[in-house]
């Protein structure tokens, strides 16, 4: 699922995002959402959110199903 809507993207769900330090390389990182960080309802280049694991930040590319 795409990580451009913040409506689809809830606390808890697995997602891939891109960190700050990888938007060269385009690295993904999988973890679970934290918190939502960008408040308005899309971003083009994916929503930020903070993961639970290792409190990172990034923008979401895909929301995994599981």
């Amino acid at each position: 699922m795409d990580g451009k809507k913040r409506s689809n993207i809830k606390i808890g769900a697995l997602v891939d995002i891109v960190l700050k330090k990888d938007q060269r390389t385009g690295k993904l990182t999988r973890g679970h959402v934290k918190r939502l960080l960008t408040n308005s309802q899309s971003h083009p280049h994916g929503i930020k959110v903070m993961l639970q694991e290792g409190d990172q930040v990034g923008r979401v590319q895909h929301i995994v199903e599981e």
